[in-house]
């Protein structure tokens, strides 16, 4: 006879996967690091490049609108309370309010993306983008540093996207029951993302919008 303890009618259809919210916690962070690693590496290029074009930089950087950089730097610190918000209404087991401050963080998220897809329109019609002629005709430091500006702020803005679909994903888990109090990890790592891409758009916005 086997020595297998016997398996309770409907056992198989209840049970649930193991949770293991440190091991979540760790590859978060590890795959942080790698961002960081990511976008250290695109700063130094940044930094490079502005120092040895200073005055090509600064004056590049006088034909953006710090306006919206501003108000988009506003709509992501904002977006950032509200996970932290969204967060602490879970915990304590109220999860209508924490879908109301998620989803308050995806409206920050669109206007965010929103703002920044005017101001990329506005710098295709005045020919200011990588490969445009116009571009091309000014000094070669203004052209480094628009490619540099939208490679790194149209990086940032995938991670923007993929941050938001993590919070709809937690949105959609919590509506349903499948993401409950108990169980916060996923909720805490999408915002731990989040906070990320917050963090790193705090270094772009000086880095091109504050040095003229």
């Amino acid at each position: 006879m086997s020595d297998r303890p016997a398996v309770a009618k409907g056992e198989a259809a209840t049970h649930t996967p193991p949770y293991n919210p440190a091991g979540g916690r760790l590859g978060m962070w590890l795959f942080i690091c790698t961002e960081v690693l990511l976008f250290g590496g695109l700063f130094l290029l940044y930094s490079v490049y502005r120092y040895r074009y200073a005055a090509d930089f600064h004056a590049a950087s006088a034909l953006l609108d710090r306006v919206f950089g501003t108000t988009n730097t506003i709509v992501l610190i904002t977006s950032s309370l509200t996970v932290v918000l969204s967060i602490f209404e879970f915990e304590r087991g109220r999860p209508s309010r924490t879908r109301l401050y998620i989803l308050f963080t995806l409206l920050c998220g669109f206007a965010f993306l929103g703002i920044k897809g005017f101001e990329w329109a506005a710098k295709f019609e005045h020919g200011l983008y990588p490969g445009a002629a116009h571009l091309l005709s000014r000094p070669f430091g203004e052209v480094l540093y628009f490619g540099l500006y939208f490679t790194m702020t149209g990086l940032h803005a995938v991670h923007v996207i993929v941050g938001m679909a993590l919070l709809f994903t937690a949105w959609l888990r919590i509506g349903s029951g499948k993401l409950r109090r108990m169980r916060p990890a996923f909720l805490e790592n999408a915002g731990l993302f989040w906070h990320l891409v917050d963090v790193i758009w705090i270094f772009l916005f000086p880095l091109f919008y504050l040095i003229s």
